[in-house]
């Protein structure tokens, strides 16, 4: 039987598999697609999308499926959410500004404190709507209520900007009673869940189509807003200040205290420099935090330390320290936050320097460890101290973004050694190798000794409030580490 011939390869053209692995689309950088916006960025001048409807349809829920993470606080009590809580959003990609909005209601207990609530959370949502360049009407399955009759009569001048869509559509769950909604001359409804994640990249896709994204700016990270979270006690004054400062009424105030509910988010500009402020609410003792509403909006305005630079102490002059500011400002200071404390209500007080003396002692005698901190007595319903509580919160972010080279710090460090020698024993003998900053915004810094574990505390005391006088920190907290190390210093290279 004769062999068979092995057909030899045809090097005049490419193997077919590695035709199938090149592709210029993928390797050709110039002709990859790269994303427009770059979720790590901040971007200013964004579209502005409002989420609107009555209560209790899932605006909220909506709200932090988009964030990605829970902002606005839900609960299946009507009327949880009272001022538009906001953030910025990537959909598709896109950078927007989200706006969750209080629910609109019709059917009021005229009289009580609570309808004076609601008038005024329907006139912020109303508000909202006229700025909007997109709204989110979001619809329950269900009955159709005299609320979503009279709400959709109210964005009639709006309609070209309305975007509608029935939640709780889950499973075609209520799809049936969900067409009854067609009756108001929409266009098209989406049948949603924002619960389940039902349809929300259709819903996404309808809102982000025809938004104009010509003005969006990236901010310079240099001239990224400084974060300013207001806390305090119900009722000290916070969303009056927030109001004063974003000269808008985007918080409700009222003499009701617990008014704000969710962290409130605004913004504004002094002296050429971007602020955003976080109106939160009031921070009360946990014996007297008795609903779910009030823990998770206690909750989540102690999360702010977290999101913020400087912190705003409000203190009602009227009422003075309570035991509340003070763990306040325990967990600013442990997270290296500039703290001013904030004398409102000043002009309630008798006038003149003595009085404002005899508080900040008391504020010294309560907080014994901040005597660093600045206090201004200020009035945020007058506009009185405004200018100085700014102009201090632009020199607190200036020493906490601060950042002291190598070099400077190790000459420093052998200028207060020789000046104030450690304490020297048989059984605490130690010697100080080198410093460097470690971090800003907390401002940390690190020295390494030879016994670190046995470095008193009042030497670490000397060594910031050094740090704090020599090197211009003397306005925020300093944080000081100490580390094992056999490396003289003086060996070490300058930076």
């Amino acid at each position: 039987m004769a062999k068979k011939e092995k057909k030899k390869p045809d090097f005049s053209k490419p193997k077919q598999v590695v035709e199938q692995e090149v592709f210029v689309e993928e390797t050709d950088e110039e002709a990859v697609e790269k994303p427009e916006y770059d979720r790590t960025k901040t971007y200013a001048n964004l579209p502005l999308i409002v989420i609107a409807g009555r209560p209790n349809v899932g605006k909220s829920t909506l709200f932090n499926r988009f964030m990605h993470k829970r902002v606005a606080i839900t609960d299946p009590t009507p009327g949880v959410t009272r001022d538009p809580v906001e953030g910025d959003a990537f959909i598709l990609g896109k950078p927007v500004h989200l706006m969750d909005t209080g629910g609109y209601k019709l059917t009021r207990d005229i009289g009580t404190m609570e309808a004076v609530m609601d008038d005024l959370v329907v006139e912020k949502t109303l508000d909202k709507i006229k700025k909007a360049d997109r709204i989110l009407l979001l619809l329950e399955a269900g009955n159709i209520t005299p609320e979503d009759e009279e709400f959709v009569q109210q964005l009639r001048p709006y309609w070209d900007k309305v975007i509608a869509a029935v939640n709780k559509t889950e499973g075609g769950r209520n799809e049936e009673n969900a067409w009854n909604y067609f009756k108001f001359g929409f266009k098209e409804l989406l049948f949603i869940s924002a619960e389940h994640g039902d349809r929300i990249p259709e819903l996404s896709e309808k809102l982000i189509a025809g938004l104009d994204f010509s003005r969006v700016t990236e901010y310079d990270d240099e001239k990224r807003p400084i974060r300013v979270a207001i806390l305090g006690k119900p009722n000290t004054g916070k969303s009056t200040l927030s109001n004063r400062l974003t000269h808008t009424e985007a918080s409700i105030v009222s003499d009701y205290a617990g008014t704000t509910r969710d962290v409130v988010e605004g913004s504004f500009t002094y002296n050429d420099r971007n602020f955003t402020i976080l109106d939160t609410a009031g921070i009360r003792r946990k014996a007297k935090v008795t609903e779910n509403v009030e823990y998770y909006s206690v909750n989540r305005a102690i999360k702010t330390l977290d999101e913020c630079d400087i912190v705003f102490l409000m203190i009602d002059a009227q009422e003075g320290l309570a035991e509340q500011d003070k763990k306040i400002c325990d967990l600013a200071y442990k997270q290296g936050r500039g703290i001013i404390f904030c004398l409102n209500k000043w002009d309630t007080q008798e006038k003149g320097r003595l009085p404002i003396k005899k508080a900040e002692e008391r504020i010294h005698i309560m907080f014994g460890q901040m005597e660093y901190a600045p206090i201004i007595a200020l009035s945020a319903l007058e506009g009185d101290g405004i200018k100085m509580l700014l102009d201090n919160a632009l020199e607190l972010y200036s020493q906490l973004t601060k950042k002291v080279t190598t070099s400077v710090l190790n000459t420093a460090l052998k200028d207060w050694v020789h000046k104030y020698p450690p304490p020297a024993s048989r059984t605490a003998h130690f010697k100080m190798r080198y410093m460097v900053q470690t971090s800003v915004n907390p401002v940390v810094f690190t020295i390494f000794a030879t016994r670190p574990e046995v470095v008193p505390e009042t030497y670490l005391s000397f060594l910031k409030n050094r740090i704090r006088e020599d090197l211009g920190f003397d306005k925020i907290p300093v944080q000081l580490e100490m580390k094992a190390s056999r490396q003289k210093w003086e060996d070490r290279e300058q930076e």
